[in-house]
């Protein structure tokens, strides 16, 4: 374990300690920029369902650092049996080499109690290219390997489709190849397309997550924004659907 352990630790921090050796270091302060998101949806009626979500994205760049980070909140109900719920966290802090190049080290963590796993949470590091960079548009990509640390579960369910066990699995512990795509476009003045794919690929499993994103300004602070994301999980346990998709309308601040 403490192998392990040590292995982990020396993929993600020695790329980036090896690249800042001998860079100057940054004199100015660093700049802070976020925005929280937050969605809600209730019916009543025939049917009767709410569903929520919430997320942070933070960024913080000093000199030639850059660090990353991202959390989000999905939480529904139908017909008063939980539907979905999910929470994500993802770190990474990004090291510019050049004007286009920076080397990447990044920490991801997802539980979601009704995707077959009890979490999933990997460790990468890799490099990174900025492939386009203009005043509508930028595109970003990034290649790099990880490890993964999972434990499925079986979930038993009633004839409501309430979840009433989980079983768990044997732990599942693996390398990785990761990769995304970070695509920014301005459209016009106040409309904007994002589209963020990240992929960790494993002997395994393999996770994929995909964040479209729709967003027109209402201010200079505030934003309405319509989403699509998809998970997709290649080897779920037995009797778990693959792929999920959630579709939101949600409220951005900026700041």
């Amino acid at each position: 374990m403490k192998a392990i352990s040590l292995a982990i630790f020396t993929l993600v921090l020695v790329p980036a300690a090896a690249v800042a050796a001998g860079a100057p270091s940054a004199t100015s302060a660093g700049t802070l920029t976020g925005k929280g998101q937050l969605g809600f949806l209730a019916s009543q009626g025939n049917s009767q369902g709410k569903s929520a979500n919430v997320a942070l994205d933070l960024s913080y760049v000093i000199g030639p650092w850059k660090h990353m980070l991202d959390l989000s909140g999905l939480y529904g109900q139908s017909q008063g049996v939980v539907s979905v719920e999910r929470w994500t966290a993802l770190w990474q802090t990004n090291r510019s080499i050049s004007a286009d190049t920076f080397a990447f080290g990044s920490l991801r963590y997802e539980h979601d109690m009704f995707d077959g796993f009890q979490y999933q949470r990997s460790l990468s590091a890799g490099l990174g290219y900025t492939v386009l960079k203009s005043k509508s548009i930028t595109l970003s990509t990034q290649l790099g390997a990880g490890y993964m640390m999972s434990r499925p579960e079986l979930l038993i369910r009633n004839v409501h489709g309430a979840v009433v066990e989980r079983i768990p699995q044997l732990d599942q512990n693996y390398a990785i190849a990761t990769a995304g795509v970070d695509y920014d476009e301005k459209i016009t003045s106040t409309t904007t397309i994002t589209d963020k794919l990240l992929v960790d690929a494993g002997a395994q499993n393999t996770l994929l997550s995909n964040q479209l994103a729709f967003v027109v300004k209402i201010s200079t602070k505030l934003a309405m924004s319509l989403g699509y994301n998809i998970q997709d999980n290649t080897r779920p346990p037995a009797g778990i659907k693959s792929l999920n998709s959630t579709e939101m309308v949600n409220l951005v601040y900026a700041f």
